[in-house]
């Protein structure tokens, strides 16, 4: 990010230097209270004191001279003086509590005659909207006039990357140009510190800055007899906390243990003909087995680790949804599902050359949105975790009991899903660790609707001593190779997990293992959040870890 910190000429230097000052001089206007020789409250007490004295002194005096018939311009010295306290304590206690309202107005009144002075020395009459207020990218004279060109609308803003060569410099330019044309400032976005040229054709357009997500960890989770320590991305105090709370019950009752049901991919084009005969003598040859053999070869040439599973069809009228299944390898996987499926659509032109192709995706498959054939069928990894928690865990860790637990699985997780006609959703917050270590690990968040599909059941076992809790989670997509999971965040918290990049040993070993923990992960929030609840210790731990107790305005 060198570059963006070229020395510009003289000029622009001037210019920077008298922008800064300005900014400074607006962010740092003297107050009021800066003169006080004693800390604020203590003044404020003193003056709201004296007034009242002195107000009383003042009303008791006058008083005795009206009732005593003394004419009330005959003051004594002691009068006098609290006349003046008076009304010097008036003073301070107006501009004490007018002082926002002064000094917001002078501030207000400084920056309309900042914008307006650099509104008449910009370089095009084309702006119309304020300058940006951001001066923390200085550009040199050759950037300045991109940006200028980026405003007046002659660069088109997509095309920075490809016609300078250089992501970092075009994300800043970019940036440059979208604050001038707003008028709004995105000081607090950060720009440097960031490979953008990791995410130019893979992962985002037109990058103005990265967001900042702060990661915690949570564990160690023993899974299948091995430890993890599972990255958490997220915002939400007190979700760390109990995943890991989670972890240390499982832990302490011997560790908890998966198996993959299932590992495939969808996606479902529709096809449309003339009439529905035809539609449905499309799904007969495609639901036939002894086509199958010729349409996996087909589908199978789009990649090396892409293996053709199964067709599925479903029609609604003259319509046809295809819906094929297939295993990726470590990848996610949408992107070689589409190609095999494209090449299979070729393929299946010339036997059904009337077969109207309306769209490679018709919602059967389904993606990033909640559907039963995803519930039922599963999508991407499905994945079955559970543990049987002791009975001195759950009392000493979880601070409950087994039946307890088990009961309000059964009022919340089963009926309580089904009243509300949950589809998928019969748990406490499956979508919330399931989030957090999608973001953390580069997965689509998106694809957090249907890999958040969860039944979290729990049984009382040993003559009712024991806790055996599971969860089954038929739709985890997640991959450890492409998208965002080559940067170098992401790329980071899959080496913590141990599942970075492809398997060369076992291909698809390393994204199946990643489902795994998730499911682990999953399995230890329930366990936990379901216990808080049971408990009566949500709304404590929340206020403990979910609310900030700092003074926000001072650290403003």
């Amino acid at each position: 990010m060198d570059l963006h910190r070229r020395p510009p000429h003289a000029a622009a230097d001037d210019g920077a230097i008298h922008h800064k000052k300005r900014r400074d001089s607006s962010t740092s206007s003297p107050k009021a209270s800066d003169a006080l020789p004693l800390p604020l409250y203590l003044t404020n007490a003193i003056f709201f004191t004296l007034f009242f004295s002195v107000a009383y002194f003042l009303l008791h005096r006058w008083r005795d001279k009206i009732r005593s018939h003394t004419p009330l311009h005959v003051v004594t010295l002691s009068e006098i003086a609290a006349i003046f306290s008076l009304i010097a304590s008036f003073i301070y206690l107006l501009g004490f509590f007018g002082i926002d309202f002064v000094q917001s107005f002078i501030s207000r009144a400084s920056h309309d005659s900042w914008d307006l002075d650099d509104a008449v020395t910009a370089p095009s009459p084309a702006i119309t909207k304020l300058p940006s207020r951001d001066t923390s990218i200085i550009f040199s004279e050759d950037d300045e006039e991109i940006v200028n060109s980026v405003v007046e609308g002659v660069t088109p803003s997509y095309a920075l990357e490809s016609r300078l060569g250089d992501c970092g410099r075009a994300a800043a330019i970019r940036r440059g140009a979208l604050q001038r044309l707003t008028g709004r400032s995105l000081e607090g976005l950060p720009l440097e510190g960031f490979d953008y040229d990791s995410i130019l054709g893979q992962c985002c357009e037109m990058p103005v800055g990265y967001v900042q997500i702060p990661v915690g960890v949570a564990g160690p989770l023993l899974l299948d007899g091995f430890e993890y320590t599972v990255p958490m991305a997220t915002t939400e105090g007190c979700l760390v906390a109990s995943t890991n709370r989670g972890c240390k019950a499982i832990y302490a009752s011997g560790g908890a243990s998966s198996v993959v049901l299932r590992d495939c991919m969808s996606r479902a084009p529709v096809v449309r003909f003339s009439t529905a005969k035809r539609a449905a003598q499309l799904k007969f040859f495609l639901e036939d087995p002894l086509n199958f053999d010729t349409l996996s070869l087909v589908f199978n040439r789009s990649s090396r680790f892409a293996r053709l599973q199964g067709i599925q069809c479903a029609m609604a009228g003259k319509n046809a949804y295809l819906r094929f299944t297939c295993s990726t390898g470590d990848a996610m996987g949408m992107n070689m599902v589409s190609k095999g499926v494209q090449n299979v659509l070729d393929f299946l032109q010339n036997d059904f050359p009337d077969m109207d192709v309306i769209g490679i995706s018709g919602n059967y498959c389904s993606d990033k949105k909640p559907a039963a054939v995803n519930w039922i069928e599963g999508r991407g990894k499905s994945v079955v975790c559970e543990a049987i928690i002791k009975e001195e865990v759950v009392q000493k860790v979880l601070k409950t009991n087994v039946s307890a637990l088990v009961e309000l699985n059964m009022l919340k997780n089963l009926a309580g899903s089904a009243v509300a006609g949950a589809l998928g959703g019969f748990n406490a917050h499956a979508s919330n660790i399931v989030s957090a270590i999608f973001i953390a690990t580069g997965q689509d968040p998106a694809q957090n609707v249907e890999s958040s599909h969860c039944i979290t059941m729990m049984e009382a076992i040993n003559d009712g001593r024991d806790l055996h809790i599971s969860v089954t989670m038929p739709s985890i997509e997640v991959g450890t190779v492409g998208g965002g999971t080559q940067l170098a965040s992401q790329s980071a918290c899959l080496n913590l997990l141990g599942v970075k990049g492809a398997s060369k040993e076992s291909p698809g070993s390393n994204s199946r293992l990643l489902a795994t923990i998730v499911a682990g992960s999953v399995l230890a929030g329930e366990l936990s959040l379901m216990s808080a609840i049971a408990a009566g210790q949500l709304v404590n731990s929340h206020m403990k870890y979910n609310r900030s107790s700092k003074d926000v305005t001072k650290i403003s």
